[in-house]
């Protein structure tokens, strides 16, 4: 599990900056380079989407991150992805990743086309998650650089017709007091909310790294603000809130990291779910009733359905980057996917 949100914050990361031209020497430091003869996993469930007969009290998304393998190895794109969520998973709305079109955020020809693809297919463009440069960095110069270089993705996103972008209040080398990094995000978030609002966009916080793992800061930065664009993306896995050091900074380093003290993920999509504008439901390995290993759905969407919550609801399934390197008992990305989407109309009804 550790070694999982480690290579997923280093996706989001690193490799968004080095994406041109190192992606391929990255997939294959990681074993991405070409998918192995297969993992022999057999589950109990068939094909048919279970809970048919019944709808659950959110709209079901696909995150682009649950292809994520396949678009850094080359193997897919963009401008098909909403056509495979509708006509392959039977899914009406996707959120995109910055990083799988990095060099398209400001291509008008590139976003009409994706757009267009996805009206063709009755598809809804929800949000881009956008990994770029923190804008919460204490140094004010950084941090005003920052939130300007989120403007093309505001742009980008209202192209697209998305009702928000996802951004991050921290990076994954951070460090310093909660409090002092709380005053920069509040800053740096608030003059980006502006360009939201402006444009008539959410501009939503994930918890992703750092201080943002923490349920109660990042609920805090909320109140702060206390703005009807800001709002929250609670991710069920994202709450470690404190990690060795890697002894390297390369991917072997960070690999060979270990959380050293997780925040209670309950507790923190409780505190959270106030400000919720849509739920990342973060999955990566499935038992042999279809429930996931590391997350209890049921008690999750529990505390989601409390909260009065009516959005949409993300399949972000992570498994995928695990099982084209060989690790066994994930699924492919497409077995993975479904059994998400099996488990959350099972437990949203």
């Amino acid at each position: 599990m550790c070694t999982l949100y480690l290579i997923t914050h280093l996706l989001h990361y690193s490799i968004s900056i080095h994406m041109k031209s190192d992606r391929r020497k990255f997939i294959q430091q990681l074993g991405l380079g070409a998918i192995g003869a297969g993992i022999a996993t057999s589950f109990p469930w068939g094909d048919a989407y279970a809970g048919a007969d019944k709808k659950p009290f959110f709209e079901i998304s696909l995150a682009q991150f649950s292809l994520a393998s396949e678009f850094f190895s080359g193997k897919h794109n963009t401008l098909d992805f909403p056509v495979r969520a509708r006509k392959e998973f039977g899914l009406g709305a996707v959120e995109y990743v910055s990083m799988f079109f990095a060099d398209k955020a400001t291509d008008t020809t590139f976003l009409n086309e994706l757009n267009q693809r996805a009206k063709d297919h009755g598809v809804k463009n929800n949000l881009i998650m956008v990994d770029d440069e923190n804008i919460a960095d204490t140094d004010t110069a950084k941090r005003n650089h920052a939130v300007e270089s989120h403007y093309k993705w505001v742009d980008a996103a209202k192209v697209l017709g998305c009702n928000s972008i996802r951004v991050n209040l921290g990076s994954i080398d951070q460090e310093g007091p909660a409090d002092e990094i709380a005053k920069a995000a509040i800053e740096g978030y608030s003059k980006l909310l502006e360009y939201g609002t402006k444009n008539q966009l959410d501009i939503i916080v994930e918890n992703h790294v750092g201080h943002s793992c923490n349920g109660q800061w990042l609920a805090g930065i909320m109140k702060a603000v206390n703005n009807p664009r800001a709002g929250v993306l609670p991710d069920f896995g994202n709450f470690c809130v404190k990690r060795t050091k890697p002894a390297t900074m390369d991917i072997a380093g960070y690999m060979a990291t270990k959380c050293l003290e997780e925040y209670d993920k309950y507790k923190g999509v409780e505190e959270l779910m106030p400000y919720a504008k849509g739920v990342s439901a973060k999955t990566h390995k499935f038992d042999a009733q279809g429930n996931e290993t590391e997350i209890d759905f049921v008690r999750m969407f529990d505390i989601i359905k409390k909260s009065k919550f009516k959005g949409i609801v993300g399949i972000e399934y992570e498994g995928g980057l695990m099982h084209m390197a060989g690790q066994p008992g994930y699924l492919t990305n497409e077995e993975g996917i479904k059994a998400t989407r099996k488990l959350l109309e099972r437990v949203g009804v």
